[in-house]
């Protein structure tokens, strides 16, 4: 098949040995896949790009020349002074992920996870998702003219649910939440289906760390002083981390910086492991935020995101819903950028690690908006009418 020529497979995250590059689940000695690159071989000297506004601009570390693409990635990193203002921060930049194809950062990951898929001549995909990735994969599948298979819990967003089937993909409404999809997709779907999920695909991960590329570019190859990203999945916190380790390694930065990942405190099952200082997480028994994209009691990549966190010195913060709304519904009004409930939780985080004194006045924190606020407009709206607006 077409990979890249630094692309070595997928490695075993234990032993370090080797699988084919559309490999999923886990590997024999029980461990997540991850895609492994010869750095040697890449050699980058920060204006090697040209002008494609993609993050298929960054292929030398992806591993396929041939993807499947809408053109994802690409998206600014807007000063938002404002809010920086706001914050007592010393600049605050939002990463707009909104601006992906179907609004979502999961775009990145889903580009690179359906083009595994292809590669593998799948017939079916399929996945579990509280409704961005279902909607994304629904999207790239259908690119690729391969069927997919959505499962989804009743309380997703309905536009998510309306935009799978018009994408042209399928879709199974589980009754309940997250978990109940989860158990749904492995119950109920009888045919053999190649998987879109997250960490078993590992694919979907490696794609996310393109927005720590774009980050560092943005900032003509040098990083802030911290990013703050929303975590349920622990898939973006992992991807990031991923994305600033190679830039690293491959000698276009210096270091690393810190990255935080923010949770509601109603589904906070990584912020609690991290308070504890454990590297596993337990189960989140009873969830209970209006964070749906962020509801994930028993994130696939909890430990995956607690290490690459730990990596950088960084952390984990929980809020509370209403201060996660209202940064969202501020950043809409002051700052001009629809963010999403789930980019709330970011940004509410920026504040609240302010107020902890983690960052400094002259700090220059990055805080990553993962999806559009329209695919939550009600969730905020409703915010809104509760406060009489």
């Amino acid at each position: 098949m077409p990979t890249t020529e630094a692309f070595r497979g997928l490695g075993c995250t234990a032993t370090g040995e080797r699988y084919d590059a559309t490999a999923t689940g886990d590997s024999d000695a029980g461990a997540r896949l991850d895609a492994d690159y010869d750095y040697d071989a890449v050699d980058w000297t920060g204006d090697d790009f040209g002008t494609a506004r993609s993050m298929w601009r960054y292929a030398d570390l992806l591993a396929f020349e041939d993807p499947v693409t809408a053109g994802e990635g690409g998206t600014p990193l807007v000063d938002a002074a404002a809010l920086a203002a706001e914050a007592e921060v010393g600049t605050l930049s939002i990463k707009d992920e909104s601006r992906n194809p179907t609004g979502t950062v999961l775009d990145r990951g889903l580009s690179t996870a359906v083009t595994a898929a292809r590669e593998a001549d799948a017939d079916l995909v399929a996945l579990a998702s509280p409704g961005n990735a279902g909607q994304s994969a629904a999207s790239y599948a259908g690119m690729a003219d391969i069927r997919s298979y959505a499962f989804v819990p009743s309380r997703a967003p309905f536009s998510n649910k309306a935009m799978v089937n018009v994408h042209g993909g399928e879709m199974r409404v589980a009754g309940g939440r997250y978990p109940d999809a989860e158990a749904a997709l492995h119950e109920d779907l009888k045919s053999e289906w190649y998987t879109l999920q997250e960490f078993a695909n590992p694919h979907r991960h490696d794609g996310l760390k393109t927005v720590a590329f774009e980050v560092a570019e943005s900032l003509s190859w040098s990083v802030p002083d911290a990013v703050v990203v929303p975590a349920g999945t622990g898939e973006v916190a992992a991807g990031v981390v991923k994305g600033f380790r190679e830039l690293r390694e491959i000698g276009l930065v210096d270091a690393i910086p810190p990255v935080y990942a923010a949770q509601p405190s109603g589904c906070a099952p990584l912020a609690t492991a991290f308070e504890r200082g454990d590297d596993t997480h337990d189960p989140w028994e009873s969830p209970d935020t209006i964070v749906g994209e962020l509801e994930i009691p028993d994130p696939n990549g909890g430990e995956a995101a607690l290490s690459a966190v730990a990596e950088t010195d960084g952390g984990f913060v929980a809020v509370d819903d209403d201060d996660a709304l209202e940064s969202a519904v501020v950043a809409a009004q002051r700052a001009g950028l629809e963010v999403g409930a789930a980019g709330g939780v970011a940004l509410a985080a920026v504040e609240r690690l302010v107020g902890e004194g983690t960052f400094d006045a002259d700090d220059h924190v990055v805080a990553v908006n993962t999806e559009s606020g329209t695919k939550t407009a009600d969730v905020l709206r409703s915010h809104l009418m509760g406060k009489g607006i």
